[in-house]
């Protein structure tokens, strides 16, 4: 006889040397500092993610123009985080294809940050 047990998440951690952006609701890690895009915005850009799930892509109209993106949220706790780029209307708009954004509001900052 077979016995079923639920699946468990199993978090994935970024190494100790590199300072990473956690879930500020359960400290799973997220990205590598070293890998930030932009953090000239208002919201973050990175193009790797560790931890994080996907819904479905919906159309939406940000500041930038219209985008198709879908909400991303924490495996661990599933806490919604932001959102995932998968296609920009505009040409300028273009480099945040498959990109991640991490609200700041969902994120806290580990491993050797002074």
């Amino acid at each position: 006889m077979v016995k079923m047990t639920k699946s468990k998440t199993f978090q994935a951690y970024l190494p100790n040397c590199h300072r990473t952006y956690s879930c500020i609701h359960c400290r799973a890690h997220l990205a590598n500092h070293d890998e930030l895009i932009s953090k000239a915005t208002r919201w973050p850009l990175f193009p790797l993610r560790v931890n994080v799930g996907c819904g479905p892509a919906e159309e939406r109209v940000l500041l930038t123009g219209l985008h198709a993106v879908a909400d991303i949220y924490c495996e661990n706790c599933k806490t919604t985080l932001g959102w995932k780029y998968e296609h920009a209307f505009e040409s300028s708009q273009k480099y945040k294809e498959g990109k991640f954004i991490i609200e700041l509001a969902h994120m806290i900052k580990d491993n050797g940050w002074e």
